[in-house]
């Protein structure tokens, strides 16, 4: 290596060269520089995150649906969207020629037997009859007196009043309710069990064995769907016979089956090719106003029961709602469907030349619900909210 001229290199008293201290002068700049496009550009992500953030809460701000009670708010007296001529905003279906597979409307028989065994299970009774025998799975009403070596303890005492317990539930310790099988009412008999080692960390019971002296008062029954029954419970709607009645359950139900099938096929064929702007403001308001009314009823259920409370409208939606911004996105998308459903029984109201009468659609409620209810129900929706739900039952009717 060629020496170094000593002009070129030089020492200061601590030893260092000049060479060394410009180098190190370089290299802080450097540092400084580098440190200076960094936060440039963290400043510029803060930036647009902040922009992107206030930008959302602007878009929400612009968005964002305001609750109102007012049912009959764009509708006209008679139920009638304001201001729209419906026929000329769809294409309605051709409503007059609707062919219904007959599958798709019978009853089906899980569905009849269904609701015949949910109609026999509404009239169980408890029967004291002798020759009934306990069985698994039936509910019993008992009375019973427990002891631990010979002495009575807290809560081990009905009495008197009574006890009803279904068989196998696993309410009673040990092998409490498996004892009873067999069993008939008006019979004493005393059941052996022993307290789970842990039970409600009750020291005077857990773990110990107890006697209980138990009188088994009934049986509940279920009744057999027969002439007798049906003559017995509804003779006053018409029917003497399980045959008839059992045909009027399916006719129930086939009803309910054409009923869901022309609703889904009216709406699904008819294409709206304009939607009232105003009508549909009106719809997101009424709509967000029921969200808020049933989340406080939630919530109200929730806090009787100690459990908590859903914060916001979204948290009680499906899953692909999770903030307010898709919240109100779906809530446009529910006041689309409630217009177009609006829009198109209108038209084919209008189309098919049908009337309906408010006053007389109102005086037979009332004699169902109660004059004070449909007051009430008359002063909180309005005329015209009714009407366009007689207009919907019109239009059913009709087809």
């Amino acid at each position: 290596m060629a020496k170094k001229d000593k002009e070129t290199v030089k020492e200061d008293k601590n030893g260092t060269s000049d060479i060394s201290k410009s180098k190190a002068k370089r290299e802080q700049r450097k540092k400084e520089v580098a440190r200076e496009k960094q936060r440039r550009r963290t400043a510029k992500i803060i930036g647009g995150v902040a922009a992107a953030a206030v930008g959302q809460n602007v878009y929400l701000s612009s968005m964002r649906t305001t609750p109102s009670d007012d049912f009959s708010a764009g509708l006209t007296a008679d139920g009638r969207i304001e201001g729209v001529n419906v026929g000329d905003a769809l294409t309605l279906v051709d409503y007059a020629n609707i062919v219904i597979p007959a599958d798709e409307v019978r009853a089906t028989d899980e569905e009849v037997e269904g609701d015949i065994n949910a109609t026999l299970q509404s009239h169980r009774e408890a029967s004291t009859d002798e020759t009934l025998e306990i069985k698994d799975g039936d509910t019993v009403n008992i009375d019973y007196v427990g002891t631990i070596d010979g002495v009575a303890f807290e809560g081990g005492d009905s009495n008197g009043a009574g006890y009803d317990l279904t068989i196998g539930s696993g309410s009673f310790i040990d092998d409490f309710e498996q004892q009873l099988i067999g069993h008939s009412p008006g019979e004493e008999l005393t059941v052996e069990a022993t307290f789970p080692e842990n039970y409600r960390n009750d020291d005077t019971v857990a773990g110990k064995d107890a006697s209980f002296a138990v009188t088994i008062n009934s049986i509940t029954v279920t009744p057999e769907f027969t002439d007798e029954f049906v003559a017995k419970n509804f003779s006053e709607e018409g029917f003497s016979t399980a045959e008839a009645y059992r045909a009027s359950v399916e006719d129930r139900f086939y009803e309910q089956h054409l009923e869901d099938y022309l609703a889904d096929y009216i709406i699904e064929n008819s294409t709206v090719k304009s939607y009232p702007s105003d009508y549909l403001k009106q719809l997101r308001a009424i709509t967000k106003y029921n969200d808020e009314s049933m989340l406080a009823s939630y919530n109200q259920m929730f806090s009787s029961y100690g459990m908590t409370a859903y914060e916001n409208l979204w948290d009680m939606m499906g899953e692909d709602i999770n903030d307010e911004l898709s919240y109100e996105k779906d809530l446009r998308e529910r006041a689309k469907e409630t217009a177009k459903t609006a829009m198109v029984y209108q038209a084919i109201y209008e189309d098919a030349g049908l009337t309906i009468d408010l006053d007389a659609a109102i005086a037979e409620l009332s004699e169902t619900y109660g004059e004070e209810y449909m007051a009430d129900m008359r002063a909180t929706q309005g005329d015209g909210y009714l009407a366009q739900a007689q207009i919907q039952e019109a239009v059913m009717d009709y087809l």
